[in-house]
Order: C-alpha cells, then structure tokens, then sequence
C-alpha cells in the first residue's frame, strides 16, 4: 500500500491531503486556521517524516512548525526559531522557504525576507544565519520585488553539498561553490527590460521569479523572469531564453520533472499589468527538449473563464504527480505527467505554496 500526501500552504492555514494507491486525495480539516503559511516543506530523508511549515502569526510575528506524526499534532521551532543577530539590525519579515539538503542529513534551508539565507543542522528546529551572503557587496544595491525583498528560492545540488544558489527578487541568481560561505551573482544574458536601454543586462537586479533543477542533469537549471523563461547548462553561469514560442514569457512558477530529463512545465499569464492565466483558461505548459518547444496541457482543467494567478511556490512536480494551487483557492493534480488534472480541492483560501511525496 503506497500512500501521497499533499501540503497546501494558503493565506489563511494548512490543508493536508492524502491519497492511498492512486485514489483520489482526500483534503483534512484546516490546520493553523487564520494563519498564512507561505512554505511548506515535507522531509521524507529519516524513517520518521518530518513536516515543516513557515507560518505567519500577524501580530506575533513569522515562525517555524514542525511535525513528526504528518500533521496530527506540531511544535514549534526554538523560540525565535528564525531570528537576526542583532548587528545586522534586520527583523524577520517572513520565511519564503524551506529546504531539507538533498546531501547533507539533518541539514534544512531556509530562505527569508528581507533577502536571507538561514542554515539548521538538527532537521529544522534551529538556524544560523548564513553570513556569507548577508555581507555580500551587492546587498545594499538590492531593491525589493513587488513581494518585497524575498528569497523565494534554494537550489541545492543533489549530490554535492558545496554546490548551490539562490534566487532573491528583485537582486537576482547567486551562486555558491564553497556551501554558502562566499557567492557570485549569476544572472549573465538575463534582460531586465523594466530597466532603461543600454542597462538591460545588469550584473544583478533581475527580477527573478523561480528556479527549478534538473535532478537528472544538476547542472540545468530553469529560471522563470519577471519577463523571460531561461535556461542554462552550466549551474547559472551563463543563461539562455526559452521562452520565445511560449503565448506569453511572463509567469511565476516553474517546475521540473522529478524524473524525466529535459520536462519541465510553466504557467504563463497575461503580462505584468493583467496577471491572469493566457485567454483566462489555466494551461499548463510542458517541455520535453529542454525548453526547445512546448505544448499547451489543459484537459481536466476548467472550460469557463478563469481570472486567477498562480503564485512562484504554488506548483510542484514530485512523485505523487504535478500539482498547482491557484489565488481563488483550486487546486489541481495530473498523475500523467500534465496530460489529464483532476481537481483535488475547490474553497480554499488563496494558495500560496504546494508540496507533494509519495510516503
């Protein structure tokens, strides 16, 4: 008996769901209701899964659950679990995501606002800051994204731990060989057409929106823009556009097949000024070339208009099958690697992240 387990992060709580030898997912009653929880992470690596969650108090504050029964009861993280050293004068805004290392046992990411990157040793519970990256030179030229000044995104190589990036809007894709202890910008290639002419291509400011990795080919990376989905062959050092057949290149999310080598699949919308879904009909858009062409996958998705975005952490592809999660609270699966989607859930808050595994 295999078993799925689906984590939907929303505005206002936590949704589990599970599925049992492929049947439909079943979605729990809200957890953390109220509560925006805008990253979720599942950490399948120890016999006993661990569930974390970002969470948003409000008043109280960001902090970090864990849970080690899958959701039947949590705790939460040192108090402050996330917290600056008092030098660099900063306040934790929110945590944008976490990562359990690929590499590493017992080592979890965590990516904040504004603009940081967090390390925990003991599975999540407690975090240093990296400090590396918080010195880096460019930081005080970072300008924040529309999200504010967010790192939304960790790339981790599968099998190196020295290896791995990030993704800050709207400062760009940083680099590191050493584990975080030094980082070079990476964005070489990448336009910024808000800027004026002649300064398009900066060293950083790009308004990057997420990255994905190729678990198959570690060095290929995917990067979806402010306007422009990349690709690059060589870990970001240099990038190329992919998304010139595309209906539209502006979107937020993109993910890569668990599995497949060179499948990955975005989520155009309209444009900056009109973020809603191209034609107002969610279509999926997956590449099997590695961004040479690509199809519109919609079948199972809704026939009427639809006036909704789907936000960078709202979608994932993993074992359990490709999912998203959009701002009018739909979330939609396909087990056929995005030829069919069924809907598993419909109601909910605004969502803003979605993970998924097979148990």
């Amino acid at each position: 008996m295999s078993e799925a387990l689906l984590a939907i992060g929303t505005r206002k709580g936590l949704f589990l769901a599970r599925s049992t030898d492929g049947g439909p997912f079943e979605v729990e009653p809200i957890q953390f209701s109220t509560v925006a929880v805008p990253s979720v992470a599942i950490d399948t690596r120890e016999t006993t899964p661990r569930l974390l969650a970002g969470i948003e108090y409000g008043h109280f504050g960001p902090s970090v659950m864990y849970s080690d029964d899958l959701g039947k009861t949590w705790q939460e993280a040192s108090k402050p679990p996330i917290a600056f050293p008092e030098s660099t004068g900063a306040t934790l805004a929110k945590v944008w995501q976490l990562l359990p290392s690929p590499s590493e046992p017992g080592v979890v990411w965590a990516g904040v606002e504004p603009g940081a990157l967090f390390r925990s040793e003991d599975r999540g519970v407690t975090y240093q800051l990296v400090q590396g990256l918080w010195d880096h030179p460019h930081r005080d030229k970072w300008q924040p994204g529309g999200g504010g000044l967010c790192l939304h995104t960790i790339i981790n190589h599968p099998s190196d731990p020295a290896i791995m990036a990030v993704a800050v809007s709207a400062a760009g894709f940083y680099r590191s060989t050493d584990g975080g202890g030094s980082w070079e910008a990476s964005n070489h290639n990448i336009r910024a057409p808000f800027l004026p002419e002649g300064q398009q291509y900066p060293e950083f400011g790009q308004c990057v929106h997420k990255v994905g990795i190729d678990p198959a080919r570690p060095e290929r990376l995917y990067l979806q823009h402010h306007f422009g989905v990349y690709r690059s062959d060589d870990f970001g050092g240099s990038w190329r556009d992919i998304g010139s057949s595309l209906p539209s290149d502006f979107g937020f999310p993109i993910v890569v097949h668990p599995t497949r080598p060179d499948t990955v699949y975005v989520l155009p919308l309209q444009a900056d000024i009109d973020r809603t879904p191209v034609d107002h009909h969610y279509r999926v858009f997956r590449s099997q070339d590695a961004g040479s062409t690509w199809e519109p996958l919609s079948e199972g998705l809704p026939c009427e208009p639809v006036h909704a975005s789907v936000l960078r952490d709202a979608m994932t592809a993993s074992p359990a099958g490709i999912f998203f999660g959009t701002r009018d609270g739909e979330v939609y699966c396909s087990r056929d690697d995005g030829e069919t989607w069924t809907r598993v859930a419909g109601h909910l808050p605004d969502v803003l992240t979605v993970r998924a595994t097979v148990l």
